[in-house]
């Protein structure tokens, strides 16, 4: 199971529509690692500038690992993610987790980063079975 949902926030479901806000605060309580790293990315970009902030240290195990995939793979998590903090997510090989500012789809530098190339250049063979 991906999220940790409250018996009030699946009745909620239930009954219509949540919102972002709900969401966040699921995925937020549910993918404690996954969240940290990219709250964390958020805030260095926030900070530093500059086109992307990313991470490319592995997570610490399997259980993390598996967050980042989780959020990451999920569509409905990824986009409320983005919207929550006005940026564009990307993510390459099993941990790296870059931010983009919020228009990052109308950069060359987003356009670079998710093309095949990249994907291929960022392979690394202690990273083959990640």
């Amino acid at each position: 199971m991906s999220l940790d949902v409250s018996p009030e926030l699946l009745a909620r479901a239930q009954q219509g529509e949540i919102d972002d806000a709900m969401f966040v605060e699921c995925i937020r309580t549910s993918l404690p690692y996954a969240w940290d790293l990219i709250s964390g990315l958020v805030a260095d970009l926030e900070v530093a500038g500059g086109d992307f902030a990313d991470n490319q240290t592995p997570p610490p195990d399997e259980q993390a690992r598996g967050q980042l995939l989780r959020v990451l793979a999920s569509d409905a998590m990824r986009g409320s993610i983005e919207r929550y903090f006005g940026v564009k997510l990307a993510f390459q090989n099993c941990h790296r987790v870059a931010v983009f500012p919020g228009k990052a789809g109308d950069t060359d530098t987003y356009r670079k980063f998710v093309t095949a190339r990249e994907q291929i250049l960022n392979q690394q063979p202690h990273l083959r079975d990640c």
